[in-house]
């Protein structure tokens, strides 16, 4: 019989093998064209599914191709180029890279085919500044709403009105039919929000940019400022639109989701005799604010077997958001699972919650900019962490979820996956 921290990590790499790009890109693939296949992308699973298509593709139909993916994702391909850049912030590495997809993208003719490549982390990846902003400006930009606690969606409608590729401009800058394969790592699914959209319509505004500067209360570059404001006067064009001709001849497919991933960590659970309840994809808001939520539940399950009866899994995906406040390490799952240990530990009575441990990961192998995937609690964290001096309130003010767990040894560390469909929570009730 599997142990607690087993059916976990096992629920973990399910939820993991199903968004394998090496296992879900070739069914999707179009035929061949008359001409020639230009393959372009970007994100965390670039290279991977860069490899895929070479797997799968005919050895006599020309096909070559660029694609970027972070540093230390990359993989062994022979007729595409992979490149590494930066990323959460971007780096002249990408943008270098950037500028060479759009150039062999504008030497397209009809006949050929442009097969685009998305996944998560292609925000920052494929960052071409437009006008006369310099990288530099989106560096200091990107740190800051890195750090305001913006939903991802806020933060791509600012990306896309200052790029010269997100936002539907990659598309429209071909001649060629489009066909993009995404794998998606946010909330709902839309194309126009992986990686910022390179190929999908965008129905946001320079006005919308503006809003979300000012409303999370961004020190944006002059340069930033101005673009937006040439936006809204509307002295430079707008980012394609729902229903603008270009699309015709654009389709967008996603191929890989947090949805399916959450199926097949349900399954998992099932398998090895622990029901399990998916409480959905598309989890969002404060990761300390969740965990509250997620609390509460558990413990009625743990002490009053309501709505479910132990043992039971409760698994979840989605974007939780960090507002950083202090100097410590972690990413939103760190943060998740040490809220969750501190809301247990203080709302201990006579029944306890002896029996509730809980994993958080993110699926691309990061949390945050750490070098863990994410972390696992189990009902002994904390008094593991007292008899250190460790005193896990004081870290969770100090967004220091990342110390809290390495001092545990309780870090969860996949390295790079090759792959996103969000993060991945796990609570389970034995």
């Amino acid at each position: 019989m599997m142990t607690p921290r087993e059916l976990l990590l096992g629920s973990f790499h399910a939820a993991l093998a199903v968004a394998d790009p090496l296992k879900v890109v070739g069914a999707h693939l179009p035929t061949p064209p008359q001409g020639r296949t230009l393959v372009v992308g970007a994100g965390k699973a670039a290279a991977s599914m860069a490899l895929a298509v070479e797997q799968h593709w005919p050895a006599n139909a020309p096909l070559d191709g660029l694609v970027i993916t972070r540093y230390q994702h990359g993989l062994l391909t022979n007729r595409i180029t992979v490149i590494e850049a930066g990323h959460p912030v971007p780096d002249e590495s990408g943008e270098k890279a950037a500028q060479e997809i759009l150039r062999r993208v504008k030497a397209l003719t009809a006949r050929d085919l442009l097969l685009v490549l998305v996944s998560g982390g292609g925000s920052s990846l494929l960052t071409l500044p437009a006008g006369d902003i310099a990288i530099d400006d989106i560096k200091m930009l990107t740190r800051q709403l890195l750090m305001s606690g913006a939903p991802i969606q806020e933060m791509n409608i600012v990306r896309k009105h200052l790029s010269a590729m997100q936002g539907g401009r990659l598309a429209a800058a071909c001649r060629a039919p489009v066909q993009a394969l995404i794998i998606s790592d946010v909330t709902g699914d839309d194309p126009t929000h992986i990686a910022s959209g390179p190929c999908a319509p965008d129905a946001s505004t320079y006005q919308d940019a503006l809003d979300v500067i000012r409303r999370h209360g961004i020190d944006a570059p002059a340069t930033v400022g101005a673009h937006l404001s040439r936006g809204v006067a509307g002295n430079i064009p707008e980012t394609p639109k729902p229903g603008d001709r270009i699309f015709a001849r654009v389709e967008n497919r996603v191929i890989a989701t947090a949805h399916a991933s959450l199926q097949a960590a349900a399954e998992f659970f099932r398998s090895h005799g622990v029901q399990a309840a998916i409480l959905g994809d598309s989890v969002t808001g404060e990761a300390r604010e969740v965990a509250k939520v997620y609390g509460a539940l558990a413990r009625e399950i743990s002490q009053h077997s309501t709505p479910w009866r132990p043992p039971v899994a409760m698994i979840s995906g989605g974007e939780c958001t960090v507002t950083v406040k202090g100097t410590g390490r972690g990413g939103r799952c760190a943060e998740f699972l040490l809220a969750l240990g501190v809301d247990l530990d203080n709302a201990k009575n006579a029944h306890g919650t002896h029996g509730i441990y809980a994993l958080a990961c993110d699926t691309d192998g990061i949390d945050g900019s750490e070098n863990n995937a994410g972390a696992m609690l189990t009902p002994d964290s904390l008094r593991r962490a007292s008899t250190q001096h460790i005193d896990a309130s004081t870290l969770l003010d100090n967004n220091d979820g990342y110390g809290f767990f390495h001092a545990l040894n309780d870090l969860v560390v996949t390295g790079p996956t090759r792959t996103n469909v969000n993060d991945y929570r796990a609570i389970l009730i034995t």
